[in-house]
Order: structure tokens, then sequence, then C-alpha cells
């Protein structure tokens, strides 16, 4: 591939990274994120058609395969609803986010954040600190609690539709024990010195609702797990069946719509398309080699692009470390100890800005609906920067030094 059909992809990605911050109304609409996403990917889908029609159709595919999967826990999950509220204490918090921290990689980091953040700030409606609730919530439920199952992240997706067995990132628990464990060590004591003098709502019971939800829920999981054939058709009709024998009344509390479904959709469509020719690019320079390069490239990307590319990137440059073209199931074919710090890198550094994750913003923009002031982008790497970034650099040292 030229050197030239790489650039769609980084112009999409710097769209995507700055255009949020340059023109944020006109950003917002998905209209406009349509355009953008065209204009950019047409040049190299008419060049894939005429020179690798064959690659252009495979990357069709994997891309149905994913926003099918996305879609469903996406509308499954918005008819979950938790009713009733919590005392915002410490103590509850913490529980609240350690949930979070399992819930995750169920439900995925997107669907958990929209299920506990507003029960959350519920809680602590009558507290006048709440900012610092928010950003560990973004930290650890949007961010790094979903690093343990395929469905906890979409770069994980990725990598089981490419090959990786669906249970392999059990593996990685000792990472996510580690970094989650000491984030909800320091929330714990920060928030008890925070809010001790703070008022707190009084507890009221708490119950889900939405078992028809539920039970499409499971059986989407048991059809990623189990692989039927026709997976992809059956996942999408469980979601049409979550959606309409779903209740809309729950939707609505959630505050359910399906413009960030439209986001996701679209911009992957453009991803997918102009990261063709990168992936190429990718498994034949070998810029990076070892596990800890591999932390901190895909870390680093990770916190200022959308983390999937990011993982796809590093992941082919994996697999030409070991001669393996980026087709087929490559990715299950790579290096378990490099895909252990490209799966980690990619997930727990999505926290490190509101761009990182698509879940960030989303939280953010629910907690300021809720009249929580917080802080700016810059200010948020202000707590990211010096909470996370000792962390990261201890499971560099911990787990990929050698």
């Amino acid at each position: 591939m030229p050197i030239l059909s790489a650039v769609p992809f980084v112009a999409l990605l710097l769209a995507i990274a700055f255009l949020p911050l340059a023109a944020p109304a006109w950003w917002q609409q998905n209209r406009n994120k349509g355009i953008v996403v065209l204009v950019v990917s047409t040049p190299i889908l008419i060049y894939l058609g005429a020179r690798a029609p064959q690659l252009l159709a495979e990357k069709g595919l994997e891309y149905v395969r994913f926003i099918v999967v996305i879609s469903a826990l996406f509308v499954v999950t918005g008819g979950i609803h938790i009713r009733g509220s919590l005392a915002g204490t410490p103590l509850v918090n913490t529980g609240v986010l350690g949930i979070g921290a399992v819930l995750a990689n169920v439900l995925g980091t997107t669907g958990a954040s929209v299920l506990l953040i507003r029960p959350l700030l519920r809680a602590n409606k009558r507290r006048e600190h709440v900012a610092h609730i928010v950003i560990f919530f973004i930290f650890i439920v949007a961010n790094c609690a979903g690093v343990l199952t395929p469905i906890g992240d979409p770069p994980l997706l990725l990598g089981f539709l490419r090959g990786v067995p669906f249970t392999w990132t059990l593996r990685l628990w000792p990472q996510w024990l580690v970094v989650n464990g000491i984030l909800l060590v320091v929330f714990y004591a920060w928030d008890r010195r925070v809010g001790k003098h703070e008022a707190v709502l009084v507890h009221e019971p708490l119950r889900i609702e939405g078992s028809v939800e539920i039970l499409v829920l499971l059986g989407v999981i048991v059809t990623i797990l189990a692989a039927p054939p026709g997976r992809t058709l059956i996942i999408a009709v469980l979601a049409l069946i979550g959606y309409f024998a779903g209740s809309a009344d729950r939707r609505t509390q959630n505050a359910f719509t399906f413009t960030p479904l439209i986001e996701v959709t679209v911009l992957f469509a453009g991803l997918f398309a102009t990261m063709a020719p990168v992936l190429e690019m990718m498994n034949h320079w070998t810029v990076v080699r070892t596990p800890a390069q591999f932390f901190w490239a895909s870390g680093a990307l990770s916190s200022v692009l959308d983390n999937s590319p990011t993982y796809l990137a590093f992941a082919a440059t994996a697999a030409g470390l070991q001669g393996v073209t980026p087709h087929g199931n490559y990715i299950g074919l790579i290096e378990p100890h490099i895909l252990a710090a490209i799966s980690t890198g990619s997930v727990f550094m999505g926290a490190n800005t509101y761009i990182g994750n698509a879940p960030n913003f989303m939280v953010r923009a629910i907690a300021e609906e809720h009249g929580v002031k917080m802080p700016s982008f810059f200010g948020y790497m202000v707590y990211s920067v010096g909470i996370l970034g000792p962390l990261f650099i201890a499971v560099a040292v911990l787990f990929f030094a050698a």
C-alpha cells in the first residue's frame, strides 16, 4: 500500500480528536460527522474497490459483525433501569464503583456507565463536592474495569472477532485487580475526606427493572460465546426483540436515544474503511517490539484517539513481528504477553482524556445535566496525569518490564 493511502485514516482520527474541541456545536450533529466520514472515506473506498476488492469486502464484513454486537448491547441495556436511591456516603459510593467494575465486563463500559451514573448522581445530589466522584467513575467504570471480557470494551470485542478466545482476557485479572483496586482505595480515602461534613440523601430501596431486557441480554451473551452459524443474524434478531418487547417507559427514564449509537455506527464505518491500508503498513513496520513499548505506545494513542483503531493498529504491528498477515483470525495468533500489553494499554489509557473512550464524554454530559461542574479538558488531565500516571508506571514495571 502506498504511504498516501494512510492520509484518509490520519485525517479522520484528527477530526475525531480535535473537532469536538474546535467546533463542538457543529460536530455534535451526527449528520456533520457523516459528511466528514463520507468525504474522507470516499477516496480510499474507490482505491480499495479498484485495487483490493477482497480486502474491502473483508473489512465490510468485519464492520457489520462489530456494529451488530455493539448495537445489541446498547439497545438491550437501554431498557434496564435502576429505581430508588442510595445514601451518598463514601462507602456506598465506593461500593457502586466496585459494582461497576464488575458490570462493565457484562454490559460493556458504555452499558454499565449509562446504567449506574444516574443512580450515583442521585445518591450525591445533596453534596457540594461531586466532580471527583464522576472523575473516578470515568476512570473505573467507563474505562479500566472493562478489560476482563470482550464485551467489556470495543477493542477487545474486535480482538474476539479476529480470533482471540472469549475467555482469554480473563488472564488479565491481575492487571485489572491492581488498577481498579488501587483506584477504589484512593477514591474511598478522597471521598471520605471531602464528604466528611456533607449531607447525604436518605436511602431508598433499590430495584432493577427490565426482566425482558435482562433475558435478552443473556441470550446475546450466550450467542456470542456459542458462536453458532448465523451468529450475527441471531444477535440482530435478539436486539429487535429486546427493543420492541422491552419497556419504552424505562428507556425514557434512562434518557435513552439512538444518537450515541448512530455516532458510533457512522464513525466506525469511516474508521474500518480508512484503516485497511494502515493495518497493512503497520504489519510491515516494526516500530515497537517489546511488551512495555506496546503498552505505552497503544496507551499513548488511546489517550487522544479512539482505542479501537489503536488496538487494531498495534495488533497488526505485533502480528508482523511474527510474520502473520493482518487478515482472518490473526489477532488470536499474537504472542500472549504482547497482546496483553496492547489490550491493557488500549483499554486503561482511554481514561487519560475525555476523548480517549466514547463513554467519557457521555458520563461528563450526564453529570453536567445534573448540575455537576466538571473540569475542562485539560483540567480533567490534571487528575488523570496525577492519579493514573503513577499507576500505569507501576503496571508497566510489574507486568511488562521483562
